[in-house]
Protein backbone atom coordinates (compact mmCIF):
# COMPACT_ATOMS: atom_id res chain seq x y z
CA UNK A 1 0.00 0.00 0.00
CA UNK A 2 1.21 3.40 -1.06
CA UNK A 3 0.71 5.09 2.69
CA UNK A 4 1.52 8.64 0.99
CA UNK A 5 -1.22 8.44 -1.91
CA UNK A 6 -3.81 6.74 0.61
CA UNK A 7 -2.97 10.20 3.35
CA UNK A 8 -2.98 12.46 0.44
CA UNK A 9 -6.53 10.87 -0.89
CA UNK A 10 -8.03 10.97 2.76
CA UNK A 11 -7.22 14.65 3.19
CA UNK A 12 -8.82 15.74 0.05
CA UNK A 13 -11.71 13.93 0.52
CA UNK A 14 -11.95 14.88 4.32
CA UNK A 15 -11.56 18.93 2.77
CA UNK A 16 -14.52 18.53 0.38
CA UNK A 17 -16.54 16.99 2.55
CA UNK A 18 -15.85 19.68 5.25
CA UNK A 19 -16.60 22.42 2.33
CA UNK A 20 -19.84 20.74 1.55
CA UNK A 21 -20.94 21.02 5.24
CA UNK A 22 -19.88 24.77 5.09
CA UNK A 23 -21.49 25.29 1.48
CA UNK A 24 -24.60 24.13 1.44
CA UNK A 25 -27.69 24.16 3.52
CA UNK A 26 -29.05 20.34 3.10
CA UNK A 27 -26.97 17.92 2.00
CA UNK A 28 -27.51 14.60 2.16
CA UNK A 29 -25.11 11.11 1.42
CA UNK A 30 -26.45 8.37 -0.85
CA UNK A 31 -25.73 5.27 1.07
CA UNK A 32 -25.89 1.97 -0.48
CA UNK A 33 -24.25 -0.41 1.77
CA UNK A 34 -21.81 -0.64 -1.09
CA UNK A 35 -17.78 -0.25 -0.19
CA UNK A 36 -17.24 3.14 -1.36
CA UNK A 37 -20.70 4.82 0.46
CA UNK A 38 -19.13 2.69 3.57
CA UNK A 39 -15.57 4.38 2.89
CA UNK A 40 -17.47 8.09 2.75
CA UNK A 41 -18.66 7.20 6.18
CA UNK A 42 -15.53 6.42 7.56
CA UNK A 43 -13.76 9.92 5.86
CA UNK A 44 -17.12 11.84 7.30
CA UNK A 45 -16.88 9.83 10.49
CA UNK A 46 -13.08 11.55 10.45
CA UNK A 47 -14.55 14.92 8.92
CA UNK A 48 -16.71 15.98 11.53
CA UNK A 49 -15.28 14.24 14.79
CA UNK A 50 -15.75 14.27 17.39
CA UNK A 51 -19.42 15.73 16.31
CA UNK A 52 -21.53 13.02 14.81
CA UNK A 53 -21.78 13.46 10.82
CA UNK A 54 -23.89 16.35 10.26
CA UNK A 55 -26.34 15.01 7.53
CA UNK A 56 -28.85 12.19 6.82
CA UNK A 57 -27.95 8.95 4.51
CA UNK A 58 -30.56 8.21 1.85
CA UNK A 59 -30.59 5.17 -0.06
CA UNK A 60 -32.90 4.57 -3.03
CA UNK A 61 -33.84 1.01 -2.99
CA UNK A 62 -34.79 -0.99 -6.15
CA UNK A 63 -35.87 -3.68 -4.33
CA UNK A 64 -33.69 -5.81 -5.92
CA UNK A 65 -30.52 -4.89 -4.17
CA UNK A 66 -28.43 -8.24 -2.57
CA UNK A 67 -30.19 -9.11 1.51
CA UNK A 68 -26.31 -8.56 2.63
CA UNK A 69 -25.73 -5.09 1.58
CA UNK A 70 -29.43 -3.85 2.61
CA UNK A 71 -28.66 -5.95 6.21
CA UNK A 72 -25.28 -4.05 6.57
CA UNK A 73 -27.16 -0.37 5.48
CA UNK A 74 -29.48 -1.22 8.12
CA UNK A 75 -26.86 -2.09 11.25
CA UNK A 76 -24.48 0.78 10.41
CA UNK A 77 -26.96 3.59 10.46
CA UNK A 78 -28.56 2.11 13.52
CA UNK A 79 -24.91 1.91 15.40
CA UNK A 80 -23.72 5.74 14.25
CA UNK A 81 -27.41 6.95 14.91
CA UNK A 82 -27.61 8.27 11.78
CA UNK A 83 -31.07 9.01 9.92
CA UNK A 84 -31.21 6.49 7.27
CA UNK A 85 -34.20 7.84 4.77
CA UNK A 86 -34.95 5.08 2.63
CA UNK A 87 -37.13 5.54 -0.36
CA UNK A 88 -38.34 2.57 -3.06
CA UNK A 89 -38.19 2.27 -7.00
CA UNK A 90 -41.42 0.24 -6.32
CA UNK A 91 -43.48 2.46 -5.40
CA UNK A 92 -42.99 4.51 -8.76
CA UNK A 93 -43.79 0.97 -10.44
CA UNK A 94 -46.80 1.19 -8.34
CA UNK A 95 -48.32 4.15 -9.23
CA UNK A 96 -47.25 3.66 -12.54
CA UNK A 97 -44.80 6.66 -12.65
CA UNK A 98 -42.00 4.44 -14.31
CA UNK A 99 -42.18 1.08 -16.02
CA UNK A 100 -40.52 -1.88 -15.68
CA UNK A 101 -38.74 -3.95 -17.84
CA UNK A 102 -38.99 -7.43 -18.48
CA UNK A 103 -37.26 -9.81 -20.32
CA UNK A 104 -33.88 -11.31 -20.18
CA UNK A 105 -32.04 -8.06 -19.79
CA UNK A 106 -34.32 -6.67 -17.38
CA UNK A 107 -33.03 -4.15 -15.08
CA UNK A 108 -34.38 -1.77 -12.64
CA UNK A 109 -31.43 0.13 -11.89
CA UNK A 110 -32.19 2.95 -14.60
CA UNK A 111 -35.60 3.24 -12.50
CA UNK A 112 -33.48 5.06 -9.95
CA UNK A 113 -33.34 8.44 -10.98
CA UNK A 114 -36.85 9.21 -10.97
CA UNK A 115 -37.13 8.21 -6.94
CA UNK A 116 -33.60 9.81 -6.57
CA UNK A 117 -34.89 13.27 -8.07
CA UNK A 118 -38.54 12.44 -6.14
CA UNK A 119 -36.22 12.52 -2.58
CA UNK A 120 -34.22 15.78 -4.05
CA UNK A 121 -37.88 17.37 -4.15
CA UNK A 122 -39.15 16.04 -1.03
CA UNK A 123 -36.52 16.97 1.34
CA UNK A 124 -35.06 19.55 -0.53
CA UNK A 125 -31.64 18.44 -0.66
CA UNK A 126 -29.15 20.82 -2.52
CA UNK A 127 -26.05 18.67 -2.51
CA UNK A 128 -26.09 15.16 -2.84
CA UNK A 129 -23.13 13.19 -1.45
CA UNK A 130 -21.72 10.32 -4.00
CA UNK A 131 -19.59 7.44 -4.03
CA UNK A 132 -18.87 7.56 -7.67
CA UNK A 133 -15.18 7.69 -8.79
CA UNK A 134 -13.59 8.76 -12.32
CA UNK A 135 -12.13 5.09 -13.09
CA UNK A 136 -15.22 3.64 -12.91
CA UNK A 137 -16.51 4.80 -16.32
CA UNK A 138 -15.60 7.20 -19.02
CA UNK A 139 -18.54 9.53 -18.33
CA UNK A 140 -17.83 9.88 -14.35
CA UNK A 141 -14.39 11.24 -15.58
CA UNK A 142 -15.97 13.83 -16.79
CA UNK A 143 -17.98 14.75 -13.75
CA UNK A 144 -15.94 17.85 -11.34
CA UNK A 145 -16.13 16.84 -7.57
CA UNK A 146 -18.99 19.71 -7.27
CA UNK A 147 -21.17 18.96 -10.41
CA UNK A 148 -24.41 21.27 -10.85
CA UNK A 149 -27.64 19.79 -11.44
CA UNK A 150 -30.29 21.62 -12.87
CA UNK A 151 -33.67 22.11 -11.30
CA UNK A 152 -34.69 19.40 -13.20
CA UNK A 153 -31.88 16.92 -12.12
CA UNK A 154 -30.44 17.25 -15.69
CA UNK A 155 -25.84 17.06 -15.71
CA UNK A 156 -25.01 18.90 -18.87
CA UNK A 157 -21.63 17.56 -19.53
CA UNK A 158 -20.23 20.44 -21.98
CA UNK A 159 -21.23 23.23 -19.14
CA UNK A 160 -19.34 22.36 -16.06
CA UNK A 161 -17.19 24.82 -13.58
CA UNK A 162 -13.77 25.17 -13.23
CA UNK A 163 -12.13 23.63 -10.44
CA UNK A 164 -8.73 24.97 -10.01
CA UNK A 165 -6.14 24.66 -7.05
CA UNK A 166 -8.65 22.79 -5.67
CA UNK A 167 -11.09 26.13 -5.08
CA UNK A 168 -14.72 24.41 -4.91
CA UNK A 169 -17.76 27.14 -5.88
CA UNK A 170 -21.04 25.70 -3.88
CA UNK A 171 -23.16 28.82 -5.45
CA UNK A 172 -26.08 27.49 -6.96
CA UNK A 173 -29.53 28.97 -7.99
CA UNK A 174 -33.12 28.09 -6.58
CA UNK A 175 -34.01 24.91 -8.04
CA UNK A 176 -30.35 23.83 -8.53
CA UNK A 177 -28.30 21.22 -6.96
CA UNK A 178 -25.15 19.49 -6.49
CA UNK A 179 -23.76 16.13 -6.81
CA UNK A 180 -20.71 15.79 -4.86
CA UNK A 181 -18.11 13.46 -5.23
CA UNK A 182 -15.22 13.10 -2.44
CA UNK A 183 -13.46 10.25 -3.67
CA UNK A 184 -13.34 10.84 -7.12
CA UNK A 185 -9.85 10.94 -7.74
CA UNK A 186 -9.81 7.40 -5.97
CA UNK A 187 -9.54 4.38 -7.84
CA UNK A 188 -10.97 0.64 -6.92
CA UNK A 189 -7.56 0.01 -5.62
CA UNK A 190 -6.88 3.08 -3.65
CA UNK A 191 -10.65 2.47 -1.87
CA UNK A 192 -9.58 -0.97 -1.14
CA UNK A 193 -6.77 -0.39 0.20
CA UNK A 194 -8.31 2.05 2.56
CA UNK A 195 -10.37 -0.36 3.61
CA UNK A 196 -7.58 -2.39 4.77
CA UNK A 197 -5.71 0.30 6.67
CA UNK A 198 -8.70 1.64 8.67
CA UNK A 199 -9.64 -1.90 9.26
CA UNK A 200 -13.49 -1.01 7.78
CA UNK A 201 -16.01 -3.83 7.82
CA UNK A 202 -17.90 -4.88 4.70
CA UNK A 203 -20.53 -6.98 3.94
CA UNK A 204 -20.01 -10.50 3.46
CA UNK A 205 -20.64 -10.31 -0.61
CA UNK A 206 -17.78 -8.80 -0.97
CA UNK A 207 -15.78 -12.01 -0.09
CA UNK A 208 -15.45 -14.81 -1.81
CA UNK A 209 -18.10 -17.56 -0.72
CA UNK A 210 -19.90 -20.38 -2.56
CA UNK A 211 -22.69 -20.08 -4.42
CA UNK A 212 -25.41 -21.33 -6.27
CA UNK A 213 -24.82 -19.24 -10.21
CA UNK A 214 -25.61 -19.73 -13.65
CA UNK A 215 -23.93 -18.37 -16.66
CA UNK A 216 -25.06 -16.01 -19.49
CA UNK A 217 -22.82 -13.95 -21.98
CA UNK A 218 -19.70 -15.03 -20.28
CA UNK A 219 -20.92 -13.53 -16.97
CA UNK A 220 -22.12 -15.36 -13.72
CA UNK A 221 -24.94 -14.64 -12.22
CA UNK A 222 -26.76 -15.51 -8.93
CA UNK A 223 -29.68 -17.95 -9.10
CA UNK A 224 -30.19 -17.69 -5.39
CA UNK A 225 -33.15 -15.31 -5.76
CA UNK A 226 -36.06 -14.83 -8.48
CA UNK A 227 -34.90 -11.53 -9.50
CA UNK A 228 -32.45 -12.92 -11.93
CA UNK A 229 -33.99 -13.73 -14.38
CA UNK A 230 -32.92 -17.67 -15.95
CA UNK A 231 -33.97 -19.38 -18.88
CA UNK A 232 -34.75 -23.54 -18.75
CA UNK A 233 -31.71 -23.95 -20.63
CA UNK A 234 -29.00 -22.08 -18.37
CA UNK A 235 -27.97 -24.49 -15.79
CA UNK A 236 -27.18 -23.77 -12.23
CA UNK A 237 -24.27 -24.68 -10.55
CA UNK A 238 -22.24 -23.86 -7.18
CA UNK A 239 -18.90 -21.79 -7.75
CA UNK A 240 -16.53 -19.80 -5.62
CA UNK A 241 -17.29 -16.19 -6.24
CA UNK A 242 -17.57 -12.77 -5.29
CA UNK A 243 -18.98 -9.56 -5.99
CA UNK A 244 -16.79 -6.33 -6.54
CA UNK A 245 -19.63 -4.17 -7.22
CA UNK A 246 -22.78 -4.62 -5.54
CA UNK A 247 -25.75 -3.32 -7.68
CA UNK A 248 -29.03 -4.02 -8.50
CA UNK A 249 -28.91 -8.08 -8.62
CA UNK A 250 -30.30 -7.73 -12.13
CA UNK A 251 -27.46 -6.37 -13.26
CA UNK A 252 -24.16 -7.25 -11.43
CA UNK A 253 -22.52 -10.33 -12.27
CA UNK A 254 -19.75 -11.96 -9.86
CA UNK A 255 -16.38 -13.12 -10.38
CA UNK A 256 -14.56 -16.06 -9.50
CA UNK A 257 -12.32 -15.87 -6.52
CA UNK A 258 -10.61 -16.92 -3.84
CA UNK A 259 -10.39 -13.53 -1.75
CA UNK A 260 -11.56 -14.15 1.88
CA UNK A 261 -10.08 -11.46 3.29
CA UNK A 262 -9.78 -7.86 2.63
CA UNK A 263 -5.69 -8.44 1.95
CA UNK A 264 -6.43 -11.23 -0.90
CA UNK A 265 -8.93 -8.83 -2.33
CA UNK A 266 -6.49 -6.20 -2.45
CA UNK A 267 -3.97 -8.34 -4.34
CA UNK A 268 -6.51 -9.97 -6.54
CA UNK A 269 -7.55 -6.42 -7.69
CA UNK A 270 -3.78 -5.39 -8.14
CA UNK A 271 -3.91 -8.71 -10.92
CA UNK A 272 -6.82 -7.94 -12.47
CA UNK A 273 -6.79 -6.80 -15.99
CA UNK A 274 -10.73 -5.97 -15.81
CA UNK A 275 -12.85 -3.09 -14.69
CA UNK A 276 -14.87 -3.54 -11.76
CA UNK A 277 -17.78 -2.41 -13.90
CA UNK A 278 -16.49 -5.14 -16.23
CA UNK A 279 -19.35 -6.85 -14.35
CA UNK A 280 -22.02 -4.64 -15.00
CA UNK A 281 -24.55 -5.55 -17.29
CA UNK A 282 -26.02 -2.13 -17.14
CA UNK A 283 -23.26 -0.11 -18.57
CA UNK A 284 -22.73 -2.25 -21.52
CA UNK A 285 -26.34 -1.43 -23.26
CA UNK A 286 -24.93 1.10 -25.06
CA UNK A 287 -21.65 3.15 -25.84
CA UNK A 288 -22.65 6.02 -24.05
CA UNK A 289 -25.23 4.15 -21.51
CA UNK A 290 -23.88 6.01 -18.22
CA UNK A 291 -23.94 9.28 -20.02
CA UNK A 292 -27.22 9.31 -21.03
CA UNK A 293 -28.51 8.10 -17.47
CA UNK A 294 -26.55 11.12 -15.86
CA UNK A 295 -27.91 13.56 -17.94
CA UNK A 296 -31.29 12.51 -17.16
CA UNK A 297 -30.61 12.69 -13.23
CA UNK A 298 -28.79 9.90 -12.22
CA UNK A 299 -26.36 9.48 -9.59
Amino acid sequence: MNELRVNTLESEAIYILREVAAQFEKPVLLFSGGKDSITLVRLAQKAFWPAKIPFPFLHVDTGHNFPETIEFRDRLAKELGIDLIVRNVQDNIDSGKVVEETGKYASRNMLQTETLLDAIEEFGFDACIGGARRDEEKARAKERIFSVRSDFGEWDEKNQRPELFDLLNGKIELGQNVRCFPISNWTELDVWSYIERENIEIPSIYFAHKRKVFLRDGMIWSAEDDVVYRAEDEEVQEMMVRFRTVGDMSCTAAVLSDAVSISKVVQEIRDSSISERGARIDDKRSEAAMEKRKQQGYF
